[in-house]
């Protein structure tokens, strides 16, 4: 495993990230504990959470799969590098949510508690909050880096701008700031090329995508749907809206001689900017044919005939849409 660096940090993680987002409500106790075990096996080490997974409001079932895993193995946490995330609702109270300093301390402790752990490795705001100054923010976040309960702080779903201020009261204050941002990011939702990407490549902010297989869609979706595999009825509507690019772009993997989920990570992780997509395995055996991606090489004809397929908003702003 050829293992990353963080953004600006100095912290080592592997170029794959293992999402648990279905743990609880897709993956058994026992298979999710599983995904995790096979995961430390092949050298992943970055693993992303939130409070608010687990489709139970307020529990973290989540959390709580983790905790008990890192309970029945103390020796595996520190063997991880543990993200996981605040803002969501975990309450009914009108404080039980959001990036409050109210609210971030009390998440903190909840997470710990559910994670059965002394500290968050990343500790990612989930949403930009438009009604907490950031000078609230910042000192809550500061308090908990000084109690060693927060190693590292990220964001997830910023905008580029939200990504330059915070990062520069940041600094005013001689703190280290955000270091990594969680977007939405795939061949066929490039958005965050216009200014996310950027400010990340400016503020030294590692990129760890979400949803890289876009649904599935990038997974050989049409080839299944062909085949028999009834998808979800979200991705039924997505695979008729996109499927003469789907067409070409199962066409071309088949010229590459690869499954189009491992060339859509691969082309993820052929931008420097990105630290790790996150994967979302059901079972061990999806896991270990994720790591395909990793001995892919797209040249710059493969690369240049995925623009062509999926093309994206024209690069950074303004150029994209400006001289």
């Amino acid at each position: 495993m050829n293992y990353r660096q963080l953004g600006r940090t100095g912290l080592q993680v592997s170029p794959l990230c293992l999402g648990t987002m279905n743990f609880g409500p897709e993956t058994s106790e026992q298979d999710s504990h599983r995904v995790m075990d096979q995961a430390l096996e092949l050298g992943i080490n970055f693993f992303d959470t939130a409070d608010v997974y687990g489709r139970k409001p307020g529990e973290g079932v989540t959390e709580q799969i983790i905790g008990r895993w890192l309970e029945a193995n103390p020796g595996n946490r520190d063997k991880i590098v543990l993200a996981t995330k605040v803002y969501g609702k975990m309450g009914d109270g009108p404080n039980d949510q959001r990036l409050s300093a109210y609210h971030i301390r009390k998440a903190c402790e909840d997470s710990l508690k559910r994670l059965k752990t002394d500290r968050i490795d990343l500790y990612q705001m989930h949403h930009i909050d438009r009604a907490t100054p950031w000078e609230e923010v910042w000192q809550a976040m500061e308090q908990l880096v000084r109690e060693g309960k927060v190693l590292y702080v990220g964001s997830s779903n910023f905008a580029g701008w939200n990504i330059a201020q915070a990062n520069t009261l940041a600094a005013q204050r001689h703190f280290m700031g955000l270091v990594a941002e969680q977007s939405l990011y795939n061949l066929n939702a490039r958005m965050i090329e216009l200014e996310v990407i950027p400010a990340c490549g400016a503020f030294g902010l590692g990129l760890i995508p979400w949803s890289p297989l876009g649904g599935g869609l990038l997974g050989g979706a049409l080839k299944k749907a062909e085949g028999g595999r009834r998808a979800s009825e979200s991705v039924q509507k997505q695979i008729e809206k996109f499927r003469p690019q789907l067409e070409r772009y199962e066409a071309f993997c088949g010229e590459l001689g690869q499954d189009p989920a491992d060339v859509a990570l691969a082309w993820l992780l052929h931008n420097p900017v990105v630290t790790a997509p996150i994967i979302g395995p059901r079972t061990p055996e999806q896991l270990s044919g994720a790591l395909r991606a990793l001995d892919i090489s797209l040249g710059a004809d493969a690369l240049k005939k995925l623009d062509e397929i999926w093309p994206g908003p024209g690069g950074q702003a303004p150029e994209a849409y400006a001289w």
